[in-house]
């Protein structure tokens, strides 16, 4: 199955942050009436009765969604919601982030109360059905949502000229052997190393998920990171680059850039919000994009269907890190920290609360009194 990746408001962002939007407020309105509008799917009108979020007025998160749009017997079919990232636009910081949601994350579905991987929450309720659950399993408010189909990302890397990306060896060869890059050409110039990708390859490396190649070499990334963390991770990158890439473009080829993709994307956000967060990161004038993806190392497990029927198959249990007992509670103050707190300054790094510090305590005594107990 064909995957994706999702631009939605980062991408609207990116195209006006090099240029003075007044002057071209009217252009930009032209361009964004290309966007869907979903009317009827609103974040801001979600009942959240009974659930804690998180939030704060300078600060603005949106769902960013990919998914598949194809089409089978000449009508469009959507698949799963397999890309969920939050956006987060940070005044009080000056920062722009990204936090992928990784779709096999086993969670507790808003509309049924079943443990499901996240991308089932989609199909069980739509997107109203996919903030209360992550509302409910990661306690952040969020201000609007943007959808795309793949086919936008693979139409913007052609329409900026294409974009760096860095491949090992494993990923090159692993590029090679299948058909995730459409075309023989584009699959034959690809090498290891730093090099500029079109969109057909750039779409071919985002979809890389698999943790071995046919001979049963591990296929990592440029830091070592395989199977969806590694999948993910090439997500977050590329959309860094084609952030910056989108700024040295002149205003004639951004607006280009816009009318082209904005024909693909559907969101709940009205022109003048839009235009606002785009004035918001113009003032900011950062070209850097800080990152995490959920649920975090060290604070997940491998689960199987026999322990979670409901989950399809093998999922990413979320756990405090202390014990392996399925738990959303440590990744949830996770993106607290990363969304709400964290400067953007230096690496990222998760700090556990001092309930979960005495936790630890009390588990380490408890594993060396054990002997003595018995």
């Amino acid at each position: 199955m064909w995957k994706k990746i999702v631009f939605g408001v980062a991408l609207v962002i990116s195209i006006a942050a090099g240029f003075g939007v007044a002057k071209v407020q009217n252009t930009m309105n032209t361009s964004l009436n290309h966007i869907t509008r979903d009317k009827d799917n609103v974040l801001k009108d979600v009942n959240l009765d009974g659930i804690h979020v998180n939030s704060d007025d300078k600060i603005v998160n949106i769902l960013l969604i990919g998914y598949d749009l194809r089409k089978e017997n000449g009508k469009d079919f959507g698949g799963l919601t397999d890309v969920m990232m939050i956006a987060t636009l940070d005044k009080k910081h000056n920062t722009i982030k990204l936090t992928s949601l990784m779709r096999d994350t086993l969670v507790r579905i808003a509309s049924n109360n079943e443990d499901m991987k996240l991308n089932a929450a989609y199909a069980r309720g739509g997107v109203k059905n996919m903030y209360k659950t992550i509302a409910k399993n990661f306690n952040i408010k969020l201000d609007g949502y943007a959808m795309v189909g793949f086919k936008a990302f693979q139409q913007v890397v052609d329409k900026i000229g294409g974009v760096e990306a860095e491949l090992t060896e494993s990923e090159t060869n692993y590029l090679k052997d299948t058909n995730y890059v459409h075309g023989a050409k584009n699959r034959k110039k690809l090498k290891v190393g730093k090099q500029t990708l079109n969109g057909a390859q750039a779409l071919g490396y985002v979809r890389i998920r698999s943790d071995k190649n046919r001979l049963g070499v591990p296929v990592k990334t440029a830091n070592g990171l395989t199977d969806d963390y590694g999948r993910t991770w090439r997500q977050r990158t590329l959309m860094s680059a084609i952030f910056k890439k989108m700024k040295t473009l002149s205003l004639s080829e951004l607006i280009a850039v816009a009318n082209k993709v904005f024909d693909n994307v559907k969101t709940d956000l009205d022109n003048d919000t839009i235009l606002g967060y785009i004035k918001d990161v113009a003032m900011m004038g950062t070209t850097d994009v800080c990152q995490l993806q959920i649920p975090m190392n060290g604070y997940y497990r491998d689960g199987h269907q026999a322990e979670f029927p409901n989950s399809d198959g093998w999922s990413l249990v979320p756990t405090n890190g202390v014990s392996s007992a399925y738990d959303t509670s440590a990744n949830a103050a996770a993106i607290k920290q990363f969304v709400f707190q964290y400067n953007g300054k230096g690496e990222f790094k998760y700090k556990s609360s001092s309930s979960s510090s005495s936790t630890r305590l009390v588990m380490l005594l408890f594993i060396i009194c054990l002997p003595f107990m018995i």
